[in-house]
């Protein structure tokens, strides 16, 4: 008797759009093996329904998604190296799935990004946000980069507000998420935010099929031409930084709760 995997990923359809929910909240949403496979298989399942017009990602509990799992990829017996490169390849796979769907991806998002969560939020067509969002690319505070994901984010965000952050790790809001190029709307409220959706669901409703697969493959043209030579080239680079001392040093602290030995920050 085998068990049955928990259910980390519930998709609902009404009106033509299919809201995907990630429902892992204990670990922020991240993802885990469990968890990308049934993402992956929501994505395939709105994709192959003719009736479907859109797709809504959206989450429980205070987190969009933390990124990476790889302790639960440890915890299966994968090396950390081997538990990396696996995380890496579903990053991808998530994100191309997120570009190559024929229909418009609406990015639903209340509560923290980080990591792993921006490469969905930058693969996704439209992506709103409400009040008790935030955002920070912190990797660079752990001896990393966010090597795969600014494959997609590179091509939303612009050059100066990219050089910011990437390099700060400081944490910002849902607006200046939108001057950035990286959300397409702010959201004042949790009420708000359900409207702003609902509205451009509502406008995707009266695009034919075809219509829409042929502009959205406008808009990710450039992105997919070379994406997945990119997305290699910077996995190669990811696995060698987490390899290295300064990483394992920046992990070490921040599980830790303590500075890593290069911060010279007064704070």
């Amino acid at each position: 008797m085998t068990d049955t995997p928990e259910t980390l990923v519930r998709t609902a359809t009404d009106a033509a759009v299919t809201t995907i929910t990630l429902d892992s909240p204990h670990n922020r949403n991240a993802l885990s093996s469990t968890l990308v496979r049934q993402l992956r298989e929501a994505i395939e399942a709105a994709g192959a329904d003719p009736a479907v017009r859109a797709v809504v990602v959206t989450h429980t509990g205070g987190t969009f998604c933390a990124g990476a799992d790889l302790g639960e990829a440890v915890g299966r017996g994968l090396t950390p190296e081997e538990a990396t490169a696996e995380v890496g390849s579903s990053m991808s796979s998530l994100m191309r799935s997120f570009l190559d769907l024929p229909k418009p991806v609406i990015a639903m998002i209340d509560g923290h990004v980080r990591a792993g969560g921006f490469g969905l939020v930058g693969a996704a067509d439209i992506a709103v946000a409400g009040p008790r969002s935030s955002f920070a690319l912190t990797e660079s505070r752990l001896g990393l980069a966010p090597s795969m994901i600014s494959v997609v984010l590179l091509a939303k965000m612009t050059a100066r507000s990219a050089g910011r952050y990437f390099l700060t790790g400081e944490t910002f809001d849902a607006p200046t998420a939108v001057a950035s190029g990286f959300l397409t709307a702010a959201a004042d409220s949790a009420e708000d935010l359900q409207a702003q959706v609902a509205a451009i669901c509502e406008s995707v409703r009266k695009a034919s099929p075809q219509g829409l697969a042929a502009s959205k493959a406008l808009t990710t043209a450039d992105l997919l031409d070379g994406f997945d030579e990119a997305v290699a080239a910077r996995a190669a680079e990811s696995m060698a930084l987490f390899g290295s001392d300064e990483a394992r040093e920046g992990m070490t602290a921040f599980l830790s709760k303590r500075k890593p030995s290069w911060d010279a920050s007064s704070s």
